[in-house]
């Protein structure tokens, strides 16, 4: 077997109540640790998951954001925000996630491909050393790091499918255009998103 499940950003800044909440992330959290539960050991070979790591991310910050490419303050690194939401985290605090990569600290960094796990190995190389060549990309928001984690990972040379059943969209418009920006770069799609804008 050499599928891997990424969850992607699924913290508590990110869902009803966060400080850049996407409607329907908490659900989408607890479909995401169901899945897990019921898969992760038989569908994947390994689950890993991506989280927001704001230190100073300059211009990602703005107290007028234009939400593309800058947004209120979130995911501060050892804020109760930043933390993976409580839906979650029973499932990301085991041994059923095996690994979690940070990505941010400085910059933007939308795709979990420009993160990295706590000993300094980013996502694409981490992968490969355990030889995956199929990636399940599930998580908060599909029109911006679920959209770039897919994107990169089919750059990267993986066979991608974001399963939109596991995801939340900030916006119909956004959220559709993602979708056409994925199929095109060959990146396969199945179910519904949710977007509850």
């Amino acid at each position: 077997m050499n599928r891997a499940l990424i969850v992607v950003d699924v913290q508590k800044d990110f869902c009803e109540g966060g400080s850049v909440p996407v409607k329907g992330g908490a659900d989408r959290a607890s479909a995401i640790a169901d899945l897990v539960r019921r898969s992760a050991r038989g569908e994947y070979s390994h689950v890993v998951a991506t989280r927001d790591h704001h230190i100073d991310p300059g211009g990602h910050f703005s107290d007028h954001p234009d939400y593309v490419n800058s947004f209120p303050v979130h995911c501060v690194v050892g804020s109760e925000g930043s933390a993976f939401h409580p839906n979650f985290a029973s499932v990301a605090d085991s041994d059923v996630v095996d690994e979690v990569f940070y990505k941010g600290a400085h910059s933007a960094s939308k795709s979990g491909f420009e993160g990295s796990a706590e000993d300094g190995t980013p996502l694409a190389d981490w992968l490969r050393a355990r030889h995956i060549s199929d990636l399940d990309v599930v998580g908060i928001a599909t029109d911006h790091c679920v959209k770039a984690t897919a994107l990169d990972g089919a750059r990267a040379g993986f066979a991608v499918r974001v399963l939109l059943d596991y995801t939340a969209g900030v916006a119909a418009d956004s959220t559709d255009s993602a979708l056409g920006e994925m199929r095109r770069e060959g990146v396969a799609l199945t179910g519904e998103p949710v977007v509850l804008d």
